[in-house]
């Protein structure tokens, strides 16, 4: 029988990188993007 113990990873260590931060801003964009839509289809529909 071996004495394997299982690895203990931090949080960075385990995703190996760092994060960009890129879906705030995808979500960002996303909503401004639905917020004119709107506006748009609620000047036109007057």
């Amino acid at each position: 029988m071996t004495d394997v113990r299982p690895e203990h990873l931090t949080a960075t260590e385990a995703r190996a990188g760092t994060t960009p931060h890129v879906t705030r801003v995808v979500l960002g964009v996303g909503l401004l993007l639905v917020i004119i839509a709107f506006a748009l289809i609620l000047f036109i529909a007057r």
